[in-house]
């Protein structure tokens, strides 16, 4: 990997990027992009006039840093296109993927989805059947707190899974993050998304259905033993689908660094709490009919799904 990353630096064009969803993630990605030096468009919504006049700021436990003058859209159209778009939009929006994509697309360029769920590539494809589409599973715990201003408390690796992507260009990606100063590892696609899938089901879910955070679970005998059942599930489930490198010693794996987090409320519970859409369908009800398709069951896990539906629709 490391000739990779000499070659590709030293002989091929410097790659540019575009990202749709500055936010926790898509912001912090590609701000760090944009720090190490590589060109980085980014289309914003809500914070477009303040990140004009602003920028970028991210407080980072590896680092803080402000980006005083970035290249700030307020609609796809008005964007370059660029080698890599960085989707970083939660699951609820990619209904609006096809329109804010298209203007800044080029033949060769790649979509890392940065989002969480399964299934999220193979409906994209269908959108655009010869899209270079790379599965980006970010292991971090970051929150957007104001406009234009990002806290990333903790973690921060990305796991890159190649879903539809020539060789030769996943390498360049890959390299790039790492040039960048990212931990960017290469994951084989199916395993990358059931990987995260294996905290991202139990403590998303749970943290809406008990109105608690990570930590809190952990502490209570009771429901530290469902996590690690619901955690079994998920891994059964991604065995059963052909991901045999995840063993059940991985959920004790996953319970043992959610421990040394710090106090962390997931996505869904930030969204919960401010009356936002939950990413069910993606981060629950896909996964389970996938598992149902090869006659597995995650009954607790359905359970969960039942409860954040009920939930979701008193919003």
């Amino acid at each position: 990997m490391v000739r990779n990353r000499i070659y590709f630096t030293t002989f091929a064009a410097v790659m540019t990027y575009s990202v749709v969803g500055m936010g926790a993630v898509g912001g912090f990605y590609g701000g760090r992009l944009a720090h190490a030096g590589r060109e980085v468009h980014f289309l914003s919504h809500s914070d477009y006039q303040y990140v004009l006049q602003h920028g970028l700021r991210v407080d980072s436990c590896d680092g803080d840093f402000l980006l005083p003058h970035i290249n700030a859209y307020g609609s796809s159209a008005d964007m370059p296109k660029t080698d890599v778009i960085i989707v970083g939009l939660k699951t609820v929006n990619n209904h609006l993927l096809p329109d804010l994509l298209g203007p800044i697309l080029h033949d060769d360029s790649i979509v890392l989805l940065i989002q969480n769920g399964i299934g999220i590539e193979e409906d994209l494809q269908k959108v655009f059947p010869r899209l270079h589409i790379v599965a980006g599973v970010a292991f971090i715990c970051s929150s957007k707190v104001e406009p234009g201003h990002i806290k990333h408390h903790d973690l921060g690796r990305i796991n890159l899974g190649n879903y539809s992507c020539p060789a030769d260009d996943f390498a360049r990606l890959l390299a790039d993050f790492q040039d960048a100063g990212f931990q960017a590892a290469e994951v084989p696609y199916l395993e990358a998304r059931w990987r995260k899938a294996v905290w991202n089901m139990p403590f998303n879910g749970m943290t809406v259905a008990l109105n608690t955070s990570t930590d809190k679970l952990l502490r209570n005998p009771a429901t530290r033993q469902l996590i690690k059942d619901q955690m079994l599930e998920v891994i059964g489930a991604a065995n059963a689908l052909g991901v045999d490198k995840l063993t059940p010693a991985f959920a004790d794996q996953m319970i043992k660094s959610t421990d040394e987090m710090v106090p962390y409320s997931p996505s869904m519970k930030l969204d919960f709490d401010y009356h936002r859409p939950m990413e069910i369908p993606y981060l629950y009800t896909r996964p389970i009919e996938e598992a149902k398709k090869v006659g597995f069951e995650m009954p607790k896990l359905a359970m969960l799904e039942a409860e954040l539906k009920f939930i979701a629709a008193g919003l």
